[in-house]
């Protein structure tokens, strides 16, 4: 689906794709940034529960922009709309929810993680089982995903999508337990990695959260309707209450007799991700009773107390980087400016195949603010570095615009490892940390000074004595190279296509 402004910003074939320079472009505007997850919310007996969870979906707009969709039951029949494009773009019509009737309903946001972005990938997937329908939202990456797969392929499996949560889906058809949720489980025994699930059937809605945690889910109650969705935020918007978060290793289930409770797992120490903090969750969500707003300031406190140098002006980059910034400036006494200003309608649509506007592409995203930084000694903070190359952007524009001294500081430790559970990192190659030294990155950038935060003084602003190696209390692999989970799909050594081979179809 093309975005509604797209064919007025350009002047293309409509029918056309964009092209390696259009594909470029993108990669600049995005080169330093941490693609989204996805964001899942489910609702059981309201009567306007697509409404509901379409308003719940633009909550969580910010964890996938690629696609959503929303699945509903009316108490004879499943009913679907999944769309690319942003939640605006199709659940905002009143006659599309008027398409999805019912008092029960689950629905996902989208950035792909595994598969690429084409309808059929598009969550939440439905299958007819022998029991009845099933439809079902993950937020998360399987690790063991590809190899299921595989064995489900090699045994006569017909595999419709390239996502890893239709192995989900073809997991419970074969378990010959006799109950759903008993089934359900099988299903989940088989399956490794991060996942947070929100499921409906023709009876029940489903919750569950891998056993480690790594995914968020959260209890919510609407009218004396339960709901499931993976950030406080979803709540709010819809005035629903914040019940409790579902524990890593549970699954709830919810139907005609209420709530139920399924603890599958050994217990193991929760290992929540720590990206949730440091980029991917609102910064009004509570996340495992942390206000995530309140610990990005606290990573920029951290970061004054470690790394502090003499300047006249703190400046976020915008928009991930402002509550660290505010903490930088509270703690240091340094006051704050928006030395950027960020243009927030321009993002992935605003393709302009030129060789001039290439080269100054993040201008279209960010701007300097002359006024505040103009003969200033200003310091930058950003939540992370990935590949550098914004960021390299971002200071020679600091510089044109007349900054005296640019100074960079990133609020997390330098990204090492590659991530398989459901953030779309490089391989080791292709992040900067893991191929340049610290002087190396600062030249790069081209800037005075460069600093990350500490590995310590990140488990500190989470209220933490430092990092414990022998129970290391977040998922912090990317940073540590210590993974929580095993990685089944890396230590194959048959080859392990990241894009499976189908049939191309207009979408």
């Amino acid at each position: 689906m093309r975005h509604p402004d797209q064919d007025a910003l350009l002047d293309l074939d409509p029918n056309a794709g964009p092209g390696p320079a259009a594909l470029e472009l993108q990669d600049d505007l995005e080169g330093d940034t941490l693609r989204e997850e996805c964001g899942v919310f489910g609702i059981y007996g309201h009567p306007d529960a697509a409404a509901i969870t379409a308003l719940g979906l633009h909550a969580l707009q910010h964890r996938g922009q690629e696609a959503a969709g929303i699945v509903s039951y009316d108490g004879s029949r499943f009913h679907s709309e999944r769309r690319l494009g942003l939640v605006g773009d199709t659940f905002s019509r009143r006659e599309v929810i008027d398409r999805l009737p019912g008092s029960v309903a689950v629905g996902h946001v989208r950035y792909a993680t595994t598969g690429a972005t084409i309808l059929r990938n598009v969550q939440p997937l439905f299958a007819e089982l022998n029991a009845g329908g099933l439809a079902v939202a993950h937020n998360g990456n399987l690790s063991n995903g590809l190899t299921l797969r595989r064995e489900l392929v090699r045994s006569g499996a017909m595999m419709q999508s390239t996502s890893d949560t239709e192995v989900i889906l073809h997991l419970v058809a074969r378990s010959r337990r006799s109950r759903f949720i008993e089934r359900y489980i099988d299903a989940l025994r088989e399956i490794e990695g991060a996942y947070a699930l929100v499921s409906l059937t023709n009876k029940k809605l489903v919750g569950a959260r891998d056993p480690r945690g790594i995914r968020p889910l959260v209890l919510g109650e609407l009218d004396g309707c339960p709901i499931l969705t993976s950030e406080t935020c979803a709540l709010d918007i819809i005035g629903a209450r914040f019940v409790r978060d579902i524990e890593p290793g549970e699954v709830i289930v919810f139907d005609e007799n209420g709530q139920d409770i399924h603890k599958p797992f050994p217990p193991m120490a929760p290992r929540p991700c720590i990206f949730e903090y440091i980029y991917f969750s609102r910064p009004d969500s509570i996340v495992h009773g942390r206000s995530v707003y309140e610990v990005r300031k606290n990573f920029g406190a951290q970061l004054a107390r470690e790394s502090h140098v003499p300047i006249d002006v703190v400046v976020p980059v915008p928009d991930s980087g402002v509550p660290a910034a505010v903490g930088y400036s509270q703690y240091s006494g340094v006051p704050f400016e928006l030395g950027i200003i960020r243009n927030h309608y321009v993002g992935r649509t605003f393709i302009q195949p030129t060789q001039a506007i290439r080269e100054s592409g993040v201008r279209m995203k960010h701007s300097a603010n002359r006024a505040a930084i103009e003969g200033k000694r200003i310091i930058l903070i950003d939540d992370s570095l990935v590949r550098g190359t914004t960021s390299k952007k971002i200071v020679r524009m600091m510089r044109d615009a007349g900054a005296k001294e640019v100074h960079f500081r990133l609020a997390s430790p330098p990204i090492l490892y590659p991530d398989y559970y459901g953030i779309d990192l490089p391989d080791r190659g292709g992040l900067l940390a893991a191929t340049h030294s610290l002087e190396e990155m600062r030249e790069l950038i081209g800037a005075d000074s460069l600093a990350f935060l500490s590995i310590d003084g990140m488990y500190r602003a989470m209220g933490e004595p430092g990092r414990d190696p022998a129970n290391p209390k977040f998922a912090d692999h990317c940073f540590t190279g210590v993974y929580p989970t095993h990685l089944t799909d890396q230590t194959q050594t048959e080859p392990q296509p990241r894009q499976l081979s189908l049939l191309a179809e207009a979408s």
